[in-house]
């Protein structure tokens, strides 16, 4: 079956490409695509070239998965197809409607003319793969609109809508009704090459004296190449080829270049985590189920999250009821909100009436009955149980009998709170990550008797509200923050052992996190952890009494001041304590632990393999499904680096008999899959759980 339809109006072709659901520039369709090319090419009554997509979308590029593998000796790539086109004799018009991306901008770049409706959006996110573009894009988008501009895309890797598009030179005209019969046009009028273009560019017009200097900033704004920068430098200097050579030169440097990219272990990684994403939503066992709509939601409780939650449901476009009892809390919240609109308007990403509708599109209301006719009611209290139970009794008998009753919690058992109520089917944990209206991460969390259409519901809001949805089994933590917990008593233990807090953070931001583990815990408040430890004793390490005098001490972090670090009021930089350093040497002297030497790459094993032997452990009992699941939880909710593929990934390519060696040596008691897989020499990345249900602590 073609992957393209083609018909003939008058002296125009239309070629439209049909390869849902994104119209993928495969190797099949390629070939195809180069045939129609050759075929117009040699028919005297075809004057032009009319490129369009079905289905709302030009295209969303090349296929990823023919990056993974050797391709077929006769294989033709978009490449192929861009190159016919340029040494064609014919017109060529690309008519964009939705998304022309990756290796389908490169084809519309290819073409005389590009005409978008209002709704198309271009761009180049092969950085997101760490690749670069590998059909022209490097060498012809900078000659289009100047090296500047390109690497702003390129680099960053986000769509252009239309308006910006055509403001910059990319499209030619932004059609007012449709775009296929506003290209026809253009395919009539007089040809107008890209390589003409180019020529009327010169120097002058890729900026002769501006371009290198746009070049040698973004080497230097750019991350260092073995911190996640390595296809970043790689395209700026395709960019550069741009400036100092002709144009096919250009193209083969580009393409020397894409073929070092598409072989790096930081492609794979980053391909893996492309692919882990889009099987979040394929659940094992489930049976199907349709969603219900979300139209409105109620949150429980205005403090710092369920303000952010609220933030979430409106700028998602769902009405959502705040229900908070004290006015002075009320009063914070509506600040926040006000704040958080008015400083997206500031930034341009909104109109000033788009963050008025959202804004008015949160209530407050002082009593629980506010909740009565919400679809879902996420309840955002202290996180205590006891608090916790009582809301839900609460809620059971106001929420209306299908409304979904959901807890953000981070640690607490679901399947406790589902039991106040008489609705457990449509009960489950969405764990939102602070702050809850900026960070992607979501894990949803099902109890035993979640019902599938529950859990569908959930996983499809999650994409309404821009979040990457994680499904996780009902367990102490979850599978964040129990993988966070081994990582947090690493690192406690590497302090009692005499390593400066602040040393241990410097080494994990080496290594390419977000933050080091002792920051994050001032972040996240030193009388987190404290709580947290008065229901799990063995939550965070007990070795010595370490967290319980800090919280004595009042040090709970960034929010008095003084925790692990000190801080300067109204600044979030850490700054060392001598005090702190002194704490743990006596609360060391006393538990009788030795100070001793501890190199870097220590460091970095005994904090990673903690994740790795936690994330071991939870696709045992199938509290995780997939290790790429726990790789995407710690990429999006815990900045973990992601040109490493998380934590799960990283194991994988240091080889797991490696791994399982090193955490043998260090003493702990290691999870039985990490011993399986290292005598079979499998991979934590194809490892299936045979549990045959969700695991529950």
């Amino acid at each position: 079956m073609p992957l393209f339809t083609q018909t003939t109006r008058g002296h125009v072709r239309i070629v439209t490409l049909e390869n849902p659901p994104i119209n993928a520039l495969g190797f099949a369709l390629s070939g195809e695509l180069v045939a129609a090319i050759d075929a117009a090419e040699n028919d005297p009554t075809i004057a032009a070239v009319v490129f369009a997509g079905s289905n709302g979308i030009f295209s969303g590029g090349a296929d990823i998965n023919d990056f993974l593998e050797q391709p077929p000796q006769d294989a033709r790539s978009i490449r192929d197809v861009v190159a016919r086109i340029e040494r064609g004799a014919k017109t060529y018009v690309a008519a964009i409607d939705g998304n022309a991306l990756g290796g389908g901008f490169e084809l519309a770049l290819a073409c005389d003319y590009r005409i978008g409706s209002a709704r198309a959006k271009v761009g180049l996110p092969e950085i997101k793969l760490g690749l670069i573009p590998g059909a022209g894009g490097t060498q012809r988008l900078p000659r289009l609109i100047g090296a500047q501009a390109a690497l702003e895309i390129m680099l960053k890797g986000d769509p252009v809508d239309a308006k910006r598009a055509h403001e910059l030179g990319i499209l030619d005209e932004i059609a007012g009704g449709d775009v296929v019969e506003e290209a026809m046009q253009h395919a009539h009028s007089p040809r107008k090459r890209i390589s003409a273009r180019r020529a009327e560019l010169g120097p002058k017009g890729l900026g002769l004296f501006a371009a290198p200097f746009a070049v040698a900033q973004a080497h230097k704004m750019v991350p260092p190449e073995e911190r996640g920068g390595y296809a970043a430098h790689k395209l700026v200097d395709a960019v550069e080829a741009s400036l100092e050579f002709e144009f096919q030169r250009g193209l083969a440097r580009e393409a020397r270049l894409f073929d070092e990219l598409v072989r790096s272990p930081q492609a794979h990684a980053l391909i893996h985590l492309f692919f882990a994403e889009r099987e979040l939503g394929k659940i094992p066992g489930l049976s199907p189920s349709q969603p219900r709509e979300i139209k409105t939601a109620a949150v429980i409780g205005g403090g710092t999250m369920g303000t952010g939650i609220a933030i979430t449901f409106a700028n998602a476009g769902i009405p959502v009821t705040v229900v908070e009892p004290s006015a002075e809390q009320v009063e914070r919240s509506r600040r926040t909100v006000h704040e958080t609109f008015s400083y997206q308007v500031q930034r341009g990403r909104m109109s000033e009436q788009e963050a008025r509708q959202r804004g008015q599109s949160i209530e407050f209301k002082a009593e629980l009955q506010a909740a009565k006719d919400a679809d879902i009611v996420v309840e955002a209290v202290f996180e205590n149980m006891d608090v916790k139970r009582d809301v839900f009794t609460k809620l059971d008998s106001v929420a209306k009998a299908d409304a979904i009753l959901a807890s953000n919690t981070s640690t607490l058992d679901i399947d406790a709170m589902a039991a106040q109520t008489k609705r457990p089917e449509h009960v489950l944990g969405t764990h939102f990550f602070a702050p809850a209206n900026i960070m992607k991460l979501l894990e949803i969390v099902r109890g035993k008797k979640t019902s599938p259409q529950t859990i569908a519901t959930a996983m499809a809001l999650a994409k309404k509200l821009r979040k990457v949805g994680v499904l996780s089994g009902n367990a102490f933590g979850f599978i964040g923050n129990r993988m966070f917990f081994d990582y947090s008593r690493e690192a406690i233990a590497l302090a009692e052992e005499g390593v400066p807090p602040q040393r241990v953070d410097a080494v994990m931001k080496k290594f390419g996190m977000a933050m080091g583990p002792f920051a994050t815990f001032d972040l996240s408040g030193i009388d987190v952890f404290w709580r947290i430890q008065q229901d799990r004793k063995d939550a965070v390490g007990r070795r010595t009494g370490i967290i319980d005098r800090l919280y004595q001490l009042g040090r709970y972090g960034q929010k008095t001041g003084a925790g692990i670090y000190k801080y300067v009021q109204g600044q979030r930089e850490p700054i060392p304590d001598p005090e702190v350093e002194n704490i743990f040497l006596e609360e060391a002297k006393a538990a009788g632990i030795a100070p001793r030497a501890v190199g870097d790459e220590e460091i970095v094993k005994r904090l990673v393999y903690a994740l790795v032997n936690v994330g071991a452990e939870l696709l045992r009992t199938g509290i995780a499904l997939r290790a790429g699941d726990e790789d995407v939880v710690y990429i999006y909710g815990y900045g973990f680096p992601p040109h490493t593929g998380g934590p799960m990934w990283y194991a994988d390519e240091i080889g797991v008999a490696k791994v399982y060696a090193d955490i043998k040596g260090f003493g702990w008691e290691v999870s039985p899959v990490l011993a399986e897989l290292a005598q079979s020499g499998g991979k934590l990345a194809a490892y299936r759980s045979v549990a045959k249900e969700l695991a529950h602590a």
